[in-house]
C-alpha cells in the first residue's frame, strides 16, 4: 500500500467522521434554538447523516463511479481496489462518528 493511498484512506476516515459529529452537534444547537430536544434531534441526525458523510469524504459520486468504470473496462483493478478500500474508510468514519455520538447522548451501550 502506497503512502498517498493509505493518507487519503486517513484523510476520508477523519472527513466521514467529522461530518457526522459536526453536524450531529451543529444540529443540536440549532434544536435547542428551536425548543425541540437537542439530545434526541442529534441522536436522530448521527444515523441519517451517514449517507452525506460518506459522500462528502470520497468527493462526490461521478469520481467513484469513473474509477470503478476504468477498472472493469480498461482492465485496471487497482482502481477498483482503491475506491472500495476509500469507501469502506468513509464508512467506518461515518459508523464510528455515529456511535460516538449515539454514545454520548446516551442511546446506546458502546461494547467494551
Amino acid at each position: 500500500m502506497d503512502r498517498d493511498l493509505l493518507a487519503n484512506l486517513i484523510i476520508d476516515y477523519f472527513v466521514a467522521f467529522g461530518v457526522i459529529v459536526g453536524g450531529a452537534i451543529i444540529g443540536g444547537i440549532g434544536a435547542f434554538l428551536i425548543g425541540k430536544p437537542p439530545l434526541s434531534v442529534m441522536y436522530n441526525l448521527a444515523g441519517s447523516l451517514k449517507i452525506w458523510a460518506i459522500v462528502a469524504a470520497i468527493g462526490g459520486t461521478f469520481d467513484v463511479i469513473t474509477n470503478i468504470e476504468r477498472g472493469l473496462f480498461n482492465g485496471t483493478h487497482d482502481d477498483i481496489y482503491r475506491t472500495l478500500f476509500l469507501i469502506f474508510a468513509a464508512l467506518c468514519g461515518a459508523q464510528t462518528g455515529t456511535k460516538l455520538i449515539q454514545w454520548i447522548v446516551g442511546g446506546e451501550q458502546l461494547p467494551l
